[in-house]
């Protein structure tokens, strides 16, 4: 079954990308428990969506998501009890936790501010294409919360080093998408009105790709950040031996063969 979001816009594109767009933009898109649920849900159900080869989230107006709303998510929160605190914030990561899970690339599309939860977001994606002048900020510890929040603190580290890490997650100061850029954050910095269009072509060109072989990368390179490097070897040595079980592998050479285009189909 096709899912049917109601906080947020869901499209399925003809070339097996889909498009999340957060759309609250009069809130700069911040999250409430019904977006944060649904997104946990639909990054769950997007593993059984075999038209799906891809996925880019992004958002409406000036900002991708500017974290969770001061006074739909925040206010509520002072009325609960540590039981209720801890159902809020096991769905939050389970969120993160749902999109590293899902075997297939997922591309944010960073159209403006990324901040708090929006960052967090940001951050479990596969790739992140960002607006030129945007800012990206971890400020959780600006509302009196541990700067590691929905995984940044095992995240952010591998992407900018731990030092860097430490700064951004401890002072929560935003950083330009040019800086983010430079430190190994954001994979491309753009002109605003190029940002979902440049994340819709790299969706484009991963849903064209081998799924099945991309989902083993995209598994082992969470799982092998903690791995030795003999363990890494024997994991990588399994996953090419059942890649090369796979259609695509044949159709590859295949179409080297024939001098063709390869047409892949994930299996």
């Amino acid at each position: 079954m096709r899912p049917e979001p109601k906080s947020f816009r869901y499209e399925e594109r003809d070339d097996g990308v889909a498009v999340i767009t957060l759309d609250r933009p009069e809130k700069l898109n911040a999250l409430t428990f019904e977006v944060y649920a649904e997104l946990r849900d639909l990054f769950a159900a997007l593993a059984h969506r075999e038209p799906v080869r891809a996925v880019v989230i992004t958002g409406s107006g000036r900002a991708f998501c500017s974290g969770g709303d001061v006074h739909d998510i925040i206010g509520e929160l002072f009325s609960r009890d540590m039981p209720g605190l801890i159902e809020f914030t096991r769905m939050t990561c389970d969120l993160v936790r749902n999109i590293r899970r899902l075997r297939k690339p997922v591309v944010a599309a960073l159209n403006g501010t990324t901040a708090g939860a929006g960052a967090a977001i940001a951050l479990a994606c596969d790739l992140r294409v960002a607006a030129a002048g945007s800012k990206i900020a971890f400020l959780f510890v600006k509302v009196g919360l541990a700067g590691a929040d929905m995984g940044a603190a095992h995240l952010l580290p591998r992407y900018v080093g731990l030092a860097k890490a430490t700064e951004l997650l401890m002072l929560g100061d935003a950083i330009p998408a040019e800086e983010a850029k430079a430190i190994g954050l954001h994979n491309e910095v753009v002109p605003a009105d190029e940002v979902l269009p440049r994340a819709l072509q790299l969706a484009g060109r991963l849903a064209a790709g081998p799924t099945f072989a991309l989902g083993v990368t995209k598994e082992l390179l969470d799982e092998e950040q903690h791995a030795s490097l003999h363990s890494s070897l024997d994991n990588e040595a399994r996953a090419q031996a059942i890649c090369m079980q796979t259609r695509d592998f044949r159709e590859a050479y295949d179409a080297f063969v024939e001098k063709r285009p390869a047409r892949f189909t994930g299996r």
